[in-house]
Parts: C-alpha cells; structure tokens; sequence
C-alpha cells in the first residue's frame, strides 16, 4: 500500500484543472461584459413583490454568513490542538472496528492499529465483522494470526448494520475510552494517543473528533477533489467548532468517546428510530448529538490523523452525500429539541449559532434550488457568468486554505469540486430532506 500523501502525475487530471480555470475566466470576462444586462436583471426583479422580497432575504442570509465566517474565522485562530499526555497518564482504550464487505482493507485497518505508539497493556483492540458477504472474515483472521492476543475477532450471525456491530463493541470493550475507526481507514502512530489526551486533560470532555484526510488520492479525481474538502472541513470547521467545545459530528472514520458518556445514552442511541423506523443511519452524528445533550464538551484533534478511501466515482459519491444529507436534517431536529434549552453550564451562544447556521442551510434548500432553476430558464448566460464567477472568488478560501496546510497544486482541486458540487450535486439536500425517513447504507451493497 502506497503512503498517504505519495502523489503521481495524472495529465487527465492536468486537463481538468486546466479546463477548470478556463471556464471560470471566462465566466468571468463574461460577468463583466454582461454589466447591463445584471443591472437590467436586477432591475427588472426588483420591481416585482417576490423579487425583492427575494433580494432582502438573499441579503439578510449573505449578511447572517458573512458574519458567521468571520466569527469561525476567529474561533479557528484560537484553536490549538491538546499535546499528548505521557504513557501513565493515557486511559485504557479499546478500539472498535466494524467492518462490512471491507476485503484486505481491513487487514491494513488493523495493521496500522495495532503499531500505533500506545501502550500495549492499555489497548484492547476489538474487530467485528458485520456478515460480510465477501472475504473481510479472511483477513480479519490473517490480521488475527499475526497480532495474536492483541486482537479479538468476532462476526455479526447477520449483516444487521454499523450501529449495531459498533453497539456489540462497546458492550465487549473495557477501556474506559471507546475509539471507533472505519475499516477503510489506517492511523498513524500518533493518533491513538493523541486522540485520547484530551479526556485525561479536560474531565468535561465527553467526545473527540479526529483528523480526517483522503486515503485513495493517487490517481482518481473524485478522492483529489475530496481531499480539499475535507481538509476545510476538519481542520477549518471543526477547529472553529472544537473551540466552541461543541464539534457537531465525531466522524466515523476516527472518533473516541468517555466510556460513562457512551453507556448514559447507549440504550436510546441502539433504539434510535426516525418517523417510527429504527435509524441505520448518522449512528456517529446521533452519538455525538446525545453526548453534547448530556453536558459534555466534544472536541476535534486536528493532530491524530486518520486516511479513509472514499468513492472514486460519480454513483458513489452522490449515495455518500445523500446519505450524510438525511443524518443532518435527523439529527438537527433532534438537536433543535434541547440546544436551546438549559443543557450545559457554560456558555451555549457558539452551539446555537453553529445549529443556526446548519439549520438555515438545510431550509433554505428549497428557496434557492427554486430560485435557480428560474435563472437558468430566464437568463441562462447571467446564470453561468456570475455562478462561475461566484465559484472563483468563495473557492479562493478553501484553495488558500490547503496550499498553506499542505500543498499549493493540489489546493487548486477546491475550484473543481466547487463546480462539480453546484452544478451535479446540488439537489443532494433538498432530495435528502424530502426522502430523510428512507433507511439503508446505500453504499457497499
């Protein structure tokens, strides 16, 4: 297996890059050669009711974000990731990895686990295999052969899902910290350690979210562009968010929980049901979302790294996001019935901001999508010109972002996921609200 972060030249994804910027110049020179026609237009929507009705509630939200990013602009810069504590001071742990038609993959998963920099005596390692119907149970007992004692090995009698694979886990495990990892992801081996230090340096701290990146970024571009995303997400959003003490989603990929906090919302949290159908899904967002209702601080390491391979294709992709899009709107309903109640000490401004916004994005779904398609049948070329010139400027953030994190030439993936995103999956969050109550992984059939 090649090491994260090895890259290889692609001319195919040199062609898209390139592509890319020619289309957004030219969207460009387009804006501003069309300046009439944009004030024709603007006057002409104005001049309606609903146009300018409209108009001031696009204003207020662009106001209400504007200031928000300046706010998580802020709170990123405060953020500093907790150091390690010594080896007497680490926790007992027991890691769990449930795994579902995962391949050798899981056997790396492991691999890597059980060379991480912790110490052996403090470790439980704990794989599940959930009825795969492929060759994980193989691998599993390759990974069993050489680690011996180290790993326990058990199999689902069924395919009944991640949560309840994870559930039987946290009933098996004895540490009093519980790390879930992806059986697509491999650690370094400082993240276990990393990840847990913050429950022996903050006593509130009930969760802690780890560092996400992309494992299979070689070749395909689907897992290039995702990078990008993903390294804003984490280390931008999640950072602002950990400063808050109130991370929305510990990420199933890499995520530790204190052991009381689990068991005081295990029983809800297996028989989570949504529209009367049990949830199969979002089991890492409902985790989070019960442990932030308790009380508890949730927090992100930016410094314990996990590498999770993510879909290579456009099927794939969309399936992923749709899943994730039904967790949010389950999950922000759920959080809407106590963030705004008295259900911690500190301050609770931050989290409620943060559901705010989170909230706006998935109502005003619908508005917006709405509001396109009118543009795009009444002024296709306003519409291309200025959401092509809109993608360059809100993309140059993201793009600077992970130049500064890690690499310029790669950075320049954020302008091609920002148009793939507005252009093919932007009916992701009004489908996923309209079907939320639906089950099933959808992906890994």
């Amino acid at each position: 297996m090649e090491k994260p972060g090895k890259k290889r030249s692609n001319p195919w994804g040199i062609f898209v890059l390139f592509s890319t910027f020619l289309l957004m110049i030219g969207a460009t020179y387009l804006f501003f050669y069309l300046d009439t026609d944009f004030a024709a237009f603007r006057e002409e929507r104005l001049s309606s009711t609903w146009g300018f009705a409209f108009l001031v509630l696009a204003m207020g939200l662009f106001v209400f974000k504007a200031g928000f990013f300046v706010y998580t602009l802020y709170q990123y810069f405060r953020y500093k990731a907790i150091e390690s504590v010594s080896n007497e001071e680490l926790p007992t742990c027991t890691v769990i990895v449930p795994a579902y038609n995962e391949g050798k993959q899981v056997y790396d998963t492991l691999m890597s686990l059980a060379n991480s920099d912790y110490p052996e005596a403090k470790l439980q390692l704990l794989s599940i295999d959930d009825g795969s119907k492929d060759d994980t149970w193989y691998w599993m007992k390759e990974a069993k052969k050489i680690l011996g004692d180290r790993v326990d090995i058990y199999q689902q009698p069924k395919n009944k899902g991640k949560r309840h694979a994870l559930y039987r886990g946290f009933n098996l495990g004895s540490g009093d910290v519980f790390v879930t990892v992806d059986s697509d992801s491999i650690v370094k081996a400082d993240t276990l350690r990393n990840l847990v230090s913050p429950f022996i340096v903050d006593e509130d701290c009930g969760a802690v979210a780890g560092n996400i990146r992309v494992l299979n970024n070689k070749k395909a571009l689907l897992p290039k562009m995702l990078d990008v995303s993903f390294v804003l997400s984490f280390e931008f959003v999640r950072s602002a968010e950990s400063n808050l003490n109130s991370v929305l989603c510990t990420p199933g990929a890499l995520a530790a929980y204190r052991r009381t906090a689990v068991f005081a919302c295990l029983p809800e949290w297996i028989n989570q049901t949504f529209m009367g159908k049990p949830s199969d899904i979002g089991e890492d967002r409902a985790m989070t979302n019960m442990i932030l209702k308790q009380g508890y601080k949730v927090l992100f390491q930016r410094n314990a790294y996990a590498y999770t391979n993510v879909p290579e294709n456009y099927t794939g992709l969309y399936k992923m996001f749709i899943r994730w899009g039904r967790s949010n709107v389950r999950e922000n309903i759920e959080m809407s019935k106590y963030v705004f109640t008295n259900f911690r000490e500190e301050s609770k401004t931050g989290i409620r901001l943060l559901f705010v916004s989170q909230s706006l994005k998935i109502i005003m779904s619908y508005p917006f999508i709405l509001f396109m398609m009118f543009f795009i049948v009444t002024h296709p070329i306003l519409f291309l010109s200025s959401t092509l010139f809109g993608i360059l400027i809100f993309s140059s953030f993201p793009m600077l972002f992970y130049a500064k994190r890690y690499n310029l030439s790669e950075s320049f993936w954020a302008f091609s996921y920002s148009v793939l995103y507005t252009f093919a999956l932007f009916w992701i969050t009004p489908y996923a609200i309209a079907t939320a109550s639906k089950r099933g992984w959808l992906t890994r059939g």
